[in-house]
């Protein structure tokens, strides 16, 4: 009887019209599909960002608090190995809150970048068993780092009120650019990286030197006047500029660090900081939809290669 009924469903099973997953042709076609499932999904994107907010405060005493401990600690050593030993802090105005601006852009970065790369793979036992779309997993990383950029976003806030140096100023209004431009070029790499780390697990360790190279590429422990001051705008200080990340920084630093709007005497920021941010925006949205639609294209053997 249990013999009859499993062969009914098999035959029934076989009837079924085969239905492709996971790989959707075409750019514009392909795209609108993976928003749509994406979409769908957003339920479980949910719970997945949850889930990891429960498992890295897991049995903690302190629980989200943890999520300061790194960027105050490197707030410490930045601001007494740099600023005080080697007397940056005589140069630059309230250095403590301008370390700590590049720290909360710098860390939402890194958080989304290095926990998105290996998302799929963290997540293997999901991929192999059930099919839904594999762009939730590093999306979920993308979420639990903007819980922590909350966290010390609020911290960065109220130590700004403390020291009367909350920016009331037209340059608050840049910081809407720089964190979408952090945002989304985190987000592109973790899509794409993750997509990228199932096949070539090397990657992931590749990815904490660039990090590391990239992090003293920006300026978040010395001033922009600096890097001005020693290339004095020439085609390297271009090249530099060119670099995403090293615009959202500076685009933070202009709008909470009020000492370097009143600095004078030094460029703390290019002067034309605000045009160079939307035109990173712009090409950070189709930067997003290349890395989506690369992910799309590699996605189809996840399961094979976990």
């Amino acid at each position: 009887m249990a013999g009859s009924i499993s062969s009914e469903r098999a035959r029934s099973l076989a009837a079924q019209p085969l239905e492709a997953f996971g790989r959707s042709e075409g750019f514009v076609r392909g795209t609108t599909q993976s928003y749509r499932a994406i979409w769908a999904q957003r339920g479980l994107l949910s719970l997945l960002v949850k889930r990891e907010l429960r498992a890295r405060y897991k049995n903690s005493a302190l629980g989200i608090l943890w999520s300061l401990v790194r960027p105050l600690a490197q707030l410490l050593i930045y601001y007494f190995a740099i600023g005080q030993i080697l007397g940056v802090a005589r140069s630059i105005p309230n250095f403590a809150i301008f370390v700590f601006v590049g720290l909360t852009a710098w860390t939402l970065f890194t958080e989304i970048v290095s926990s998105g790369t290996s998302s799929i793979i963290s997540n293997s036992g999901l991929v192999k068993k059930v099919y839904l779309p594999r762009e939730i997993f590093p999306l979920s990383s993308v979420g639990s780092a903007l819980f922590s950029f909350l966290v010390q976003f609020v911290i960065l806030i109220g130590a700004t009120l403390v020291l009367g140096q909350f920016p009331w100023t037209a340059n608050l209004a840049t910081a809407v650019p720089a964190f979408l431009v952090i945002l989304l070029y985190g987000t592109g790499l973790a899509i794409l990286l993750g997509g990228l780390n199932v096949y070539f697990r090397d990657l992931e360790h590749l990815v904490e030197v660039a990090l590391v190279v990239l992090f003293w590429a920006s300026p978040i422990v010395y001033s922009f006047s600096y890097v001005h001051k020693f290339l004095q705008g020439g085609i390297i200080e271009q090249i530099y500029l060119l670099n995403p990340i090293t615009l959202g920084v500076l685009g933070m630093q202009k709008a909470f660090w009020l000492s370097g709007s009143r600095d004078s005497t030094a460029l703390n920021w290019p002067t034309d900081i605000d045009l160079r941010l939307w035109i990173a925006l712009a090409v950070g949205i189709v930067f997003v939809w290349l890395c989506q639609r690369v992910f799309s294209r590699v996605q189809g053997d996840f399961a094979q290669e976990l």
